[in-house]
């Protein structure tokens, strides 16, 4: 008669090691919270500072906190109103989130929808722009649109946006765009759609997440460009936000406002921040969809 020993293993950690593993997890993460929020507090805090106390506090938030930087902003820089450097922001922005989502979907039809000689030489000749750095194109085009005259306009910062130069969002919905059935194209062209019809009011439909995606990121990248504006405006009047805070240095090029500048910072964040929140759910489901297929 044989008996059978049965040996019951139990986890290597007990109940009060997980707890201190998931306490040291967590207290790590408050802890990158706190380095990736502070700048963000700093600067809520010294928007409520004198300027003199910005630098040589070591207060977080002050003690008896000021709106007269935020009142400053009301009276303008340089009898310019602060108002014209964020319409000049939103026209920049705006009229390249309507390029780049125009030219750039019309491409990406093409590369993942349409077969033609040479597709896919093309293709990888447009993602190998990517590797190509902005300053090595930063004197040939500013030559090219001094030449034709286009120097202190918003036409060198929006052109390439018309023009599909924007590799990283014709590949982006270059993919989510080889997801598509391509029975859709296949119902389509025998109801008689041309490759215009299909486009506009079949794939275009579709991709919605991968557009609004693109959207935002223009949008933010945009709002935010400082090297393109300082390049091609020379005019205060037609300034960004990210040139008019330039205004608040003297003349030898040290910021002699330091309140209103970080003031107008914090205005600066609340477009972007509020056009992030309202397109945030695509922005998810774009980047989860996107890239990830094909």
């Amino acid at each position: 008669m044989s008996t059978t020993t049965t040996t019951v293993r139990r986890p290597l950690g007990g109940p009060g090691r997980r707890r201190a593993g998931s306490l040291a997890w967590h207290l790590g993460a408050l802890l990158v919270l706190a380095v990736v929020l502070y700048p963000v507090l700093w600067v809520i805090g010294a928007s409520f500072k004198p300027s003199k106390d910005i630098i040589n506090s070591l207060q977080l938030f002050p003690v008896h906190p000021i709106l007269d930087n935020f009142k400053g902003l009301a009276k303008g820089i340089a009898d310019i109103a602060i108002w014209t450097f964020f319409q000049n922001s939103l026209l920049y922005a705006v009229g390249a989130v309507v390029g780049i989502l125009i030219s750039c979907s019309l491409t990406a039809y093409a590369f993942a929808r349409i077969r033609f000689a040479g597709r896919n030489l093309l293709f990888s000749l447009m993602i190998g722009t990517l590797l190509l750095p902005y300053h090595v194109l930063l004197i040939p085009q500013y030559v090219m649109f001094q030449k034709m005259q286009l120097i202190n306009t918003y036409v060198p910062l929006l052109l390439g946006k018309y023009l599909a130069t924007e590799a990283f969002f014709v590949f982006l919905m270059v993919q989510f765009m080889r997801s598509l059935p391509k029975e859709l194209d296949e119902a389509a062209r025998i109801d008689g759609c041309g490759h215009l019809r299909t486009y506009w009011s079949i794939v275009l439909p579709l991709c919605r997440p991968a557009l609004i995606t693109s959207a935002i990121f223009t949008f933010i990248n945009a709002w935010n460009d400082f090297m393109g504006p300082l390049i091609y405006l020379n005019d205060p009047g037609k300034y960004t936000v990210s040139l008019g805070m330039m205004m608040f240095r003297d003349s030898d090029g040290v910021a002699a406002n330091y309140g209103g500048m970080i003031a107008m910072s914090l205005v600066a964040l609340l477009p972007v921040l509020l056009f992030f929140l309202a397109f945030q759910r695509y922005l998810i489901d774009g980047m989860a969809t996107s890239g990830l297929k094909g």
